[in-house]
């Protein structure tokens, strides 16, 4: 006797739609890594701004604008029997955006997963699903060429995970925070910089040279950015507008230009938290040859913080940097998160529209013959008798010039040896004539 076991289908992975988002929400509420994701960059997704981020979305949708980047949100669901129905089943999500703005690099920046589902209790079965996940957007997002993450080290199964797809690890950063106690300190330092000044769009290439100069070559070549990505055109201006007005924030961008040699050589931007509700972000950008700026570019956005409610300041470091991170361990900065950061590239295949198997060769040499039979025009039979007629002359020419040298040569040897018997013939001449 035989026992029918219940097939489980595989999970269906989607776009997010508007009727997940009560699942999703239970989802959030159960992951504690809101704030970690926060700090590398990631969009948080709350109870309240997903919500928001999916009807604004919808509403773009129907704008045309030329900017179609951004977040997406794919789900992986399974149909889980019901005496009644099939009820579906939220079992995890994956959040991805393009990194730059020619869309050839992609970043994942979350992974979360329903460990309440029946489906997910072992540890296999949690891998097997975000694997799914992350190869569903490995392969329907064409335009990417390269993938990069981060990872916090002390997460082994993610780090696994990621492992396993592919990904290598490509640098270690570190986040720092600069508590409010150390701001009086920092902002007495000798802060002079006459050539700092404000980030426009005409200063997109200066800014694209230094940011090239700042980083490892393998990065470079992973970030793939362009001098457009340092630029805003009106339609991202007013979206980050309306987004400093919802989160109360406002954006402040600096760069320290020098003169001598007409490059920019510091960079740094700022993210301001006006109600106080949460850290001041800062991103920071040094010319390796100009590390003494870190003092003065610091204790600058030290005293642009001071202005507004008191919160901690955060920025990151690579381990490429090591001048940064001895600079801020000298001040009292404290690190808060160290992260793997990430990366893989993609090639996707091309499906053939005929099997190569049953392609015959006489079907290869029809493709190769030309379409009609080749008839020489008026003016490349020109052309032809024209080159061969300038030969021609070349060559008569040449020959002709190698006969008449010799002849010349001998007349003008007989002419000296005519000239002593010519002379010897004729009578001295003593002043007598006959």
């Amino acid at each position: 006797m035989t026992l029918s076991v219940p097939e489980t289908s595989k999970p269906i992975i989607r776009p997010l739609q508007y009727r997940d988002l009560e699942a999703i929400d239970a989802l959030i509420l159960q992951s504690d890594e809101a704030e970690t994701y926060r700090r590398l960059g990631a969009i948080e997704l709350g109870k309240q701004p997903i919500r928001s981020w999916y009807r604004l979305r919808k509403f773009f949708s129907l704008l045309p604008h030329p900017s179609q980047k951004g977040l997406r949100i794919y789900v992986a669901e399974r149909g889980v029997p019901t005496q009644g129905s099939r009820a579906q089943q939220i079992l995890g999500l994956i959040q991805v955006s393009s990194f730059n703005h020619t869309r050839s690099t992609w970043r994942v920046e979350r992974i979360l997963l329903n460990t309440n589902a029946s489906e997910l209790e072992l540890l296999s079965q949690q891998k097997e699903v975000a694997s799914q996940l992350v190869r569903y957007c490995l392969e329907s997002i064409w335009e990417a060429r390269t993938w990069i993450l981060e990872v916090d080290i002390n997460e082994k199964h993610h780090l696994a995970l990621y492992r396993e797809n592919g990904f290598q690890p490509l640098a270690q950063m570190t986040y720092w925070e600069i508590k409010p106690e150390l701001f009086s300190q920092l902002a007495e330092l000798n802060a002079d910089l006459p050539t700092l000044l404000p980030v426009s769009n005409a200063d997109a290439q200066l800014i694209y040279q230094l940011d090239c100069i700042a980083m490892p070559p393998l990065l470079r070549q992973v970030f793939d950015r362009h001098i457009q990505d340092f630029k805003t055109n009106l339609w991202e201006g007013a979206v980050a507008k309306l987004k400093q007005w919802i989160e109360h924030s406002e954006i402040a961008k600096r760069y320290v230009f020098e003169s001598q040699r007409k490059v920019a050589i510091g960079h740094f931007q700022l993210e301001l938290s006006k109600d106080g509700s949460r850290s001041h972000q800062a991103k920071l950008i040094v010319h390796p040859a100009y590390t003494w700026l870190y003092p003065k570019l610091i204790s600058q956005m030290v005293q642009m913080v001071q202005g507004y409610p008191p919160q901690s300041l955060e920025l990151a470091s690579g381990d490429y940097q090591p001048e940064r991170e001895e600079y801020l361990n000298k001040v009292g900065a404290t690190p808060i998160a160290n992260t793997l950061l990430m990366s893989r590239s993609v090639w996707h295949k091309v499906k053939e529209s005929k099997p190569l198997e049953g392609l015959q060769l006489s079907e290869v040499f029809q493709g190769l013959k030309p379409a009609r039979t080749p008839i020489p025009s008026r003016i490349s039979w020109f052309k032809s008798n024209l080159l061969h007629l300038n030969q021609t002359d070349t060559n008569q020419a040449t020959s002709y010039n190698h006969s008449v040298k010799p002849t010349n040569s001998s007349e003008s040897s007989a002419s000296t040896e005519e000239t002593p018997a010519n002379e010897s013939s004729k009578p001295p001449n003593n002043g007598h004539h006959a």
